[in-house]
């Protein structure tokens, strides 16, 4: 990120990076989302972190100041194809799973949000790009449920240590997130239920 930068600041190209809310784990005190002057608290400056995450806090140091320049969170993409990187695929092929509270990203809602910064122009900075709200682990499985997308009979690990243990190689990443300076920005993302709901109705199974 640094290197695109000093290059896109020394041809006066304004441009925008992909980060992530993975930088963050939890909530603020008070429950509500982390805001985007939050400072990371799962990076490597805090020692608890994955690779993926401890890099990513590093490209937002790097950028902090920089001008002309959109810092987009991305949080847990899904939506309505079946794809190994979709969370929603992933929680219908995972043998258990972990009971979390987590903002997430509408895949397509992202990609249009990041565009309506630079059509409003909007000011350049950090925005949480995620879809408005918070939702658990079991608020995902009830939806699938629902939408008739699987009946699978889920099963959950115990707590979070059991998960460590058992399933996890490095730190997992589970975070609320704030979006209002987005909303603030006038440009609005589906809440995260809808969302879910939505892109679950309609379902693109991959061909066997």
């Amino acid at each position: 990120p640094g290197i695109v930068a000093d290059a896109c600041a020394a041809a006066s190209v304004p441009w925008g990076h992909v980060s992530s809310g993975c930088i963050y784990t939890g909530a603020r005190a008070a429950g509500s989302g982390f805001t985007e002057t939050d400072i990371p608290n799962f990076s490597f400056r805090t020692n608890n972190c994955s690779f993926y995450s401890g890099t990513k806090a590093l490209g937002e140091e790097v950028l902090a100041g920089k001008p002309d320049v959109f810092v987009w969170r991305l949080r847990i993409p899904f939506n309505a194809i079946d794809n190994p990187r979709n969370y929603l695929t992933k929680l219908l092929r995972y043998q258990r799973l972990l009971e979390a509270t987590n903002s997430i990203s509408q895949l397509e809602e992202f990609v249009a949000a990041t565009f309506a910064c630079w059509e409003k122009r909007v000011p350049f900075g950090t925005y949480n790009v995620t879809n408005p709200g918070q939702v658990t682990t079991h608020e995902v499985v009830d939806l699938i449920k629902r939408s008739g997308v699987s009946n699978k009979d889920f099963s959950f690990f115990k707590d979070e240590g059991e998960f460590m243990h058992v399933a996890a190689k490095t730190p997992r990443s589970n975070c609320v997130m704030d979006s209002s300076k987005l909303v603030q920005a006038g440009i609005v993302m589906t809440e995260v239920h809808e969302a879910v709901a939505r892109d679950l109705r309609h379902w693109q199974k991959a061909a066997a």
